[in-house]
């Protein structure tokens, strides 16, 4: 059985948030919790949350064990940027991007 959990218009950068997600992919439940719990930056905090919300919903499932469940998948697409400028010198702006986050976490049980 597959559990997923999705997350839109997260405000952390997709860039950092792969890094962190790099990190727990194809681990088990308990570890991939440990990880993103003790890693400390903000990418971690969205992940687990996005993670235990994927839990509670295999836990929805009959006939699921929850604790031989792995992280099959988590995809990190690009959401929309905000769009902000920032006064510079001789009357120029400066762009400012503040790019916000799509996160799918599918978990699966089993060896797969």
């Amino acid at each position: 059985m597959e559990s997923k959990a999705v997350a839109k218009f997260q405000r952390v950068s997709p860039r950092k948030t792969r890094l962190v997600a790099r990190n727990v992919q194809g681990l088990g439940v308990e570890e991939a919790m440990n990880v993103l719990r003790f890693t400390a930056n903000k990418p971690a905090r969205v992940l687990y949350g996005v993670f235990m919300s994927a839990l509670a919903n295999a836990s929805q499932l009959g006939g699921v064990d929850v604790d031989a469940m792995k992280v099959k998948e988590i995809v990190v697409n690009e959401g929309p940027s905000w769009k902000r400028f920032l006064p510079r010198a001789q009357g120029r702006a400066g762009k400012i991007r503040k790019r916000t986050s799509h996160i799918t976490v599918i978990l699966a049980e089993g060896q797969e």
